[in-house]
């Protein structure tokens, strides 16, 4: 049996599903992205895109991924030999702290089971005991799109703040921005880190760094080597609402689009209907008998939610079953976790009919792929959308 008409169900954390006004948006005309049109369109676009972040401080778009605002956020606060204190919740996480590595940055990688967030104790921990303040900046990833896992960035900055600690706090929100609800300027980040392709459900090439005031000063003195990724020439050409090199134009196309729907369903909303869409995945998980990645019901995803598979049975062998018969695409586990969990993406675009179709193919997917289930998974999330 082969499910081969109807649309493609795209359900991996992202790249997301962009929906048919963003992409109509994106078909325009491209303009001279040195003229006065282009000029308004990029300050609209400077200003708007801070409401997401919570901040009424800088936001520096990049047309890049979000590795690209990895870098551009360490280039720019810090210089070679500095101490940078990261936690290991997932492959992302991992992967940013071989990228500090890699700058000549000395890196505190604290351990994780990629089962949890970054700990606010080890952070107090962490920076009460560095009395001669080595360390210059704590990296956490908010949301571990490899895991479901959000770390609580509002607790490891009281951490920081109760230690008196200088460290800037530099936060990875590739795929919680526009799904989970984040405050740059409350809580204190220094510098936010987001891509285009999740939660404000663009295509990938654009990625963003949100600055503080705190991070614009270290700026002045990091001595990393930069040019693509320096911030001044950046902040300097905004100024009149034009970048230093080319931009992205019709990826800011949609960017304008996607600000627009997310500001008419209202970012507490968009919050709410991406929690509750979380809460019916989890709650079909578990009607299947099957166990959630995340441990810590603080720190569920509103985002993503990673299932573990029994001992024994190959991942990567479910998510075939599913994409050949059902033609609708799961994350894979990444990194340590590669062929132990599949990942439910359940951000962005998405609808309850949407989750429902999701789980419907997961739940029949583990049954043709030799895993029994119980069907009573699939009620359970339904009851839980059913009741608003």
């Amino acid at each position: 049996m082969t499910t081969a008409t109807g649309r493609h169900f795209l359900q991996i954390p992202g790249p997301t599903n962009v929906p048919d006004s963003v992409l109509r948006a994106m078909s325009a005309p491209t303009i001279d992205h040195r003229g006065p049109e282009f000029a308004a369109l990029g300050l609209e676009l400077l200003r708007d895109v801070k409401r997401v972040f919570g901040t009424t401080k800088p936001v520096i778009m990049y047309p890049a991924t979000g590795t690209g605002a990895w870098e551009a956020a360490l280039v720019n606060t810090l210089s070679p030999g500095d101490k940078v204190l990261c936690f290991e919740t997932g492959h992302f996480s991992t992967l940013w702290q071989e990228m500090a590595r890699g700058f000549g940055l000395e890196v505190d990688f604290v351990p994780g089971d990629w089962r949890h967030g970054a700990n606010p104790e080890v952070v107090a921990e962490k920076l009460t005991a560095d009395t001669a303040h080595t360390i210059k900046a704590v990296c956490v990833v908010h949301n571990e799109t490899s895991t479901g896992v959000t770390s609580r960035v509002a607790d490891v900055r009281a951490a920081m703040d109760a230690a008196e600690h200088p460290a800037l706090l530099l936060v990875d929100t590739i795929s919680s921005l526009g799904s989970i609800d984040y405050r740059h300027d409350e809580w204190g980040v220094d510098v936010t880190v987001a891509g285009s392709q999740k939660g404000l459900m663009l295509p990938p090439g654009m990625s963003f760094n949100a600055v503080s005031d705190k991070a614009l000063e270290a700026s002045t003195s990091a001595t990393l080597p930069k040019t693509f990724w320096d911030w001044g020439p950046m902040l300097a050409a905004n100024k009149r609402g034009f970048f230093p090199y080319t931009p992205n134009t019709n990826l800011m196309y949609g960017l304008k689009e996607a600000l627009r729907l997310l500001d008419e369903e209202g970012l507490p909303n968009v919050f709410a209907r991406h929690a509750r869409h979380a809460e019916a995945t989890r709650a079909a998980v578990r009607g299947w008998g099957l166990e959630v990645l995340c441990l810590d019901e603080r720190e569920y995803s509103g985002s993503l939610t990673a299932v573990l598979v029994p001992e024994g049975v190959d991942a990567d062998k479910i998510r075939a079953v599913i994409l050949d018969t059902f033609d609708m695409s799961l994350g894979a586990g990444l990194g340590k976790l590669a062929g132990k969990v599949f990942r439910i993406g359940h951000l962005g675009a998405f609808n309850d009919l949407t989750l429902a179709g999701t789980l419907a193919g997961v739940q029949m997917g583990l049954n043709l792929a030799g895993i029994p289930v119980d069907p009573r998974g699939l009620d359970a999330a339904l009851e839980r959308l059913q009741a608003g």
